[in-house]
């Protein structure tokens, strides 16, 4: 269950990557912004502390994108929504790519904490506290946001950001599919614990926060079973990935785009049997990169001497 741009807007290109804005950040925002209205003597100060507050998410996620074509993935929309941000990444699937892209959005957060850090201290030097007591509780608070947001990211919670730092480190070890499936269940946990807290601070959204964690957790449970059942099916002879020169997998393991069946992409020659779709590329199972069917074809074995 990720965030889609399904209901939101388009608000800017930037570096090659469209950010898009759903309509209900705005319901969102009116209801905090009024919510913590007492908090300054005016209004406008509150306004400034929610795009404060959106423009260090949006940061964080082009922290993510960025890193992902710095690694040679894909990466090329941000969707922002009222629990946060989502930086659609399409990594290389190995490990360190991953663990770049990923770790690439809390460092973010990490390199605002001394510049934020710096300014508080340069305000009190200043004596904001008594000449500008509104700029200096905002400087205050985006400084408390911003750890906030690199403390709660930094869980080892699946899909959280830590949960997938975690999950990259793991499959240097165990694996891709193994990874993921410790990951995903240590992320249950770490659900069931957030979900008590949500009740007991009696914080709707926190409580939305949990769902939508919990409905992802299943949803990496569910893919780590499918690498599973992948990484064990027999491999077809005479084609490998140009790319991880790993040989494709037996079985209608690839997904039309048009009538959405599954089919043997390499029994058909990239054309889906079900509704006659022709491909011009074909996607590696295992590193995700596409290339055309014939760069697939391996040459044939050379003749040995007698």
């Amino acid at each position: 269950m990720t965030p889609t741009r399904q209901g939101s807007f388009h608000l800017f290109r930037f570096a090659g990557v469209d950010v898009f804005l759903h309509w209900s950040w705005f319901v969102v925002a009116l209801f905090e912004i009024q919510y913590r209205a007492r908090g300054y003597s005016s209004l406008s100060w509150n306004v400034l502390e929610y795009l404060a507050l959106f423009l260090i998410v949006l940061l964080h996620e082009f922290g993510h994108a960025l890193a992902c074509r710095q690694a040679g993935g894909r990466a090329d929309q941000i969707v922002l929504w009222p629990l946060g941000g989502v930086a659609y990444v399409d990594p290389p699937q190995r490990p360190g790519a991953m663990l770049w892209s990923i770790a690439a959005g809390p460092l973010v957060n990490v390199l605002l904490f001394p510049i934020l850090t710096l300014l508080i201290w340069l305000s009190r030097s200043l004596d904001w506290p008594a000449t500008l007591p509104n700029a200096y509780a905002l400087l205050g608070i985006v400084w408390y946001i911003n750890c906030l947001l690199l403390i709660f990211n930094l869980l080892p919670i699946y899909p959280l950001d830590g949960g997938q730092i975690l999950r990259s480190l793991l499959w240097f070890v165990v694996g891709r599919a193994r990874s993921l499936m410790v990951t995903t269940i240590i992320g249950f946990v770490g659900v069931a614990a957030l979900i008590v807290v949500a009740i007991a601070v009696q914080s709707v959204w926190f409580g939305i926060l949990s769902v939508f964690i919990l409905l992802n957790c299943w949803r990496g449970l569910l893919q780590a079973r499918a690498l599973t059942r992948l990484a064990r099916t027999p491999r077809r002879e005479g084609f490998a990935c140009p790319s991880c020169k790993t040989g494709p997998p037996l079985g209608a393991f690839w997904l039309c785009g048009r009538c959405r069946k599954a089919f043997d992409t390499f029994v058909t020659q990239a054309v889906c049997p079900h509704c006659g779709a022709q491909f011009g590329v074909t996607r590696c199972l295992d590193c995700g990169g596409t290339y055309p069917m014939g760069d697939w074809i391996l040459p044939p074995p050379l003749p040995q001497n007698p």
